[in-house]
């Protein structure tokens, strides 16, 4: 039989292989599973871990989101030695499709139904990996529980050659049912990683292509199971300020770059805040950025690669008292100033962002505007989440 297996022409052996995997993950009745198992709900929501290619087997193109979620786990029959697992298609899109909008839905339904069962463990949630982590820093801030939610994805589509998907959701299995990971915040668990969702960044387009950076990554997956080292000391989960049961949108956020040379952006309608990405800005930036303050804009500054820690103040420091022309009045001065245009009020000040990327602080200050537009308690919601 070996023998004829390799007279075989090699695509056909690589279609035959394909199609045992597509079988396998076809609709079909709930798999056996010890009822003494805790129960963990996964939310699917597309990406590349539901994917397919047209040309199975291969190196070539796919279709994100193909796959529903049912289709997922029964592909993975090693999932039913670990947890009783239920399904709920939230969406199947590429990562890339993902709104804000459905941010908001999707952080509702985790919250809700982690608070309406006790009998859920906690929450997978598979999606795609060019939007994984900012769905999951979303999360992060707003789902408050602590009970695991897991943020899960995969680099090669199902039917590629050797899928990380399957070996991925079992590790994101194995820890949302851990003791341990109660508490830790939502994670994201990829190639074997557990990582903050706080601090998790794609780094490449490949497996193993996750990071934690520099103090994300809170433990590993290993053959006894999940083996947690730290734990996230910001706020989440319960102790979350962001209560969204009333937020019906979330306000508009630009995310800009400052660069050699720049003169700021200009907008016919200013958003309600703005996040910019700067080691240092031009002259003609600084003035844009200071006239959309004055004019009620919050503008977030944050380090370009998202390490920087030189925010370090005080979240709960008594308040400065507003500025003021230092000037002495003299009635020399006041003949001066009454030939003069009126100089301008102080603009509002700006906020910083500490060790958050751009995305991320993005994200933060869009959840800040659902509760205040005074910069200065935003700067205390960026000093404490």
């Amino acid at each position: 039989m070996t023998f004829a297996l390799f007279r075989t022409p090699l695509r056909l052996v690589a279609l035959l292989l394909v199609s045992t995997v597509a079988l396998s993950a076809q609709p079909s009745g709930p798999a056996k599973t010890n009822p003494r198992l805790p129960k963990v709900l996964l939310i699917a929501t597309g990406g590349t871990i539901a994917g397919v290619q047209d040309a199975p087997g291969s190196l070539g193109s796919y279709r994100a989101g193909t796959l529903t979620a049912e289709q997922i786990i029964a592909s993975v029959p090693e999932l039913t030695r670990f947890a009783q697992l239920e399904t709920e298609q939230f969406s199947n899109v590429p990562s890339t499709s993902i709104t804000p909008a459905q941010w908001l839905a999707l952080s509702k339904r985790v919250e809700k139904v982690l608070k309406d069962r006790d009998d859920l463990a906690g929450v997978i949630v598979t999606h795609g990996t060019d939007r994984l982590e900012e769905t999951a820093f979303f999360l992060y801030l707003t789902v408050r529980s602590d009970k695991p939610v897991i943020v899960v994805g995969a680099q090669r589509p199902a039917t590629g050659i050797s899928p990380d998907g399957p070996i991925n959701l079992l590790a994101a299995v194995r820890v949302a049912v851990a003791p341990q990971a109660v508490g830790k915040g939502v994670m994201v668990v990829m190639d074997d990683r557990i990582i903050s969702a706080r601090e998790v960044r794609k780094i490449y387009q490949r497996t193993g292509g996750f990071s934690g950076g520099e103090m994300g990554m809170l433990g590993v997956v290993g053959g006894n199971g999940p083996d947690f080292l730290f734990a996230p000391t910001r706020r989440h989960g319960e102790d979350s300020e962001f209560d969204l049961r009333k937020v019906d949108s979330l306000p508009r956020v630009a995310l800009e770059y400052s660069y050699p040379g720049g003169t700021g952006p200009r907008y016919d309608s200013p958003p309600a805040g703005i996040a910019v990405a700067s080691n240092g800005m031009t002259r003609a930036e600084s003035e844009v950025y200071t006239a959309l303050r004055r004019a009620g804009v919050v503008v977030v500054t944050v380090f370009a690669y998202g390490d920087n820690m030189s925010a370090s103040r005080d979240p709960d420091a008594p308040r400065p008292e507003p500025r003021t022309d230092p000037r002495p009045v003299t009635p020399d001065s006041m003949r001066a100033d009454s030939t003069r245009v009126p100089p301008q009020p102080p603009a509002p000040s700006m906020v910083s962002a500490q060790h958050l990327t751009p995305a991320k602080a993005r994200i933060l200050l869009m959840l800040a505007l659902t509760r205040t537009k005074d910069p200065l308690e935003i700067q205390r919601y960026f000093l404490r989440y």
